[in-house]
């Protein structure tokens, strides 16, 4: 197990259990795979983020990272 800082922002913040710091994944989880444990919505996802850094939802995570996922924003 690795443990990794998870934050989802705005509409998917419900989404995130009350112990999620730290979050545990498997070695070898991408941050598809987290969003889809959480049970949250392929149409939720907009913009992942890891340590600061754009990313795929295929990106592979690591020990430490700090993942931000946010949902689609609505506005104009």
């Amino acid at each position: 197990m690795i443990k990794i800082e998870l934050k989802l922002f705005a509409t998917l913040s419900h989404y995130l259990p009350d112990s999620s710091s730290p979050f545990f994944i498997e070695q070898g989880t991408t941050i598809g795979q987290v969003a889809s444990k959480l049970g949250i919505p392929d149409s939720e996802l907009k913009l992942t983020f890891v340590n600061g850094i754009q990313q795929p939802l295929w990106h592979i995570l690591n020990d430490g990272d700090r993942v931000g996922i946010f949902p689609p924003v609505g506005g104009g």
